[in-house]
């Protein structure tokens, strides 16, 4: 295959796939990071919280299995390679959550929304890439590197499964089994959730996608002769990756970060029309347009002050034990809890 289309070809079918499968799960089975959390705290139904809860328990325990079996080695995942800067991924997953609740969705929600014909979500798209590489490697890519330092090559993996077997021997496969099982076994607690098998279901299939980008990048790493990434599915720096690519294709190279926008928008354009529920739909609202931009803003300089959004952290992270991954996901749900406060019932104390 990597004869065929060659290595940066290779790793964008495999985000293309992985993508789409994500894009028909965020429209078919209403997998959606915001959603989940709006439906727990306003609507008295925990089941999308628990099938985010699925997802991570199945990506955490097909990732160790690959790291185990041979399929991955992990301590090359920027996750655990990276040294962890806390602060970094305490202030980015609270930017990332406050702004996500202000724009109505997170970066693979909005791409999502897209594929359904949603104009207002193009809007939040392209601001939240821009400001991502604003943060990255532009103007403010000097002042993030001074407030928080990123170091490369990390002495140790940061990463729980690696800390297991350095202090007690334990095998990262039995950590990863162990701490996958029991967020299983807490996601499945509830009644509702052991009788909603389209939630199990959808869950399984966002985790698997995770697994799938980790597994497929690392055998083109190994096996191709040009250095490719290893890595899966996160949705801030590759919608600003997707934007550059689209800019400068005749002198740039196809990556796994394009296929996999590009596989979302198209998965949930499919999954919409399975659904019959695509159409076009824009702002009327000016104030609501000001505010989602405002939020894809604050998410894409927070996506990277964290290292990952929703999905980078909230999935991809915890799939690797990274240690980074339960902050940024505690993070990530109090800053989005505080926006939707503020949306919802204001700053005024209840009475």
């Amino acid at each position: 295959m990597l004869d065929l289309l060659g290595e940066a070809n290779a790793a964008a079918l495999v985000g293309l796939l992985g993508g789409i499968a994500l894009g028909v799960a965020a429209r078919v089975g209403r997998f959606c990071t915001l959603g989940a959390i709006e439906d727990f705290l306003y609507g008295s139904d925990d089941r999308r919280l628990r099938m985010w809860g699925v997802a991570i328990a199945t990506a955490i325990i097909g990732t160790q299995s690959a790291i185990s079996f041979g399929f991955l080695e992990g301590e090359q995942t920027a996750y655990l390679d990276r040294v962890w800067n806390p602060l970094g991924t305490i202030v980015g997953g609270l930017l990332f959550g406050y702004g996500m609740a202000l724009s109505g969705n997170c970066g693979y929600g909005a791409l999502a929304r897209l594929g359904g014909g949603d104009l207002r979500a193009f809007v939040i798209v392209i601001v939240m890439g821009l400001s991502a590489y604003f943060v990255m490697s532009g103007p403010l890519a000097y002042a993030r590197v001074w407030l928080f330092p990123a170091i490369e090559g990390a002495t140790t993996p940061q990463g729980f499964g690696q800390l297991g077997n350095r202090l007690f021997g334990i095998d990262p496969l039995l950590t990863g089994a162990a701490i996958g099982g029991a967020i299983l076994a807490v996601s499945m607690a509830s009644k509702s959730m052991r009788h909603s098998p389209k939630h199990i279901f959808w869950g399984v299939v966002v985790g698997m996608a995770i697994v799938s980008g980790w597994i497929g990048t690392f055998w083109i790493s190994v096996t191709g002769f040009e250095a490719e990434p290893i890595e899966t599915h996160t949705f801030a720096s590759p919608i600003g990756d997707t934007i550059f690519y689209t800019m400068t294709a005749s002198g740039n190279e196809l990556s796994f970060s394009v296929g996999s926008v590009l596989g979302v928008v198209f998965g949930a354009a499919l999954g919409s029309y399975s659904q019959g529920h695509f159409r076009w739909e824009a702002c009327d609202d000016p104030r609501e347009l000001k505010r989602q931009i405002l939020g894809a803003a604050l998410m894409g300089p927070g996506a990277i002050l964290a290292v990952g959004c929703s999905i980078g952290q909230g999935v991809s992270a915890f799939s690797t034990l990274a240690y980074s991954a339960p902050v940024a996901f505690i993070a990530i749900f109090m800053g989005a809890a505080l926006g939707l406060r503020q949306l919802i019932s204001g700053f005024a104390p209840a009475e």
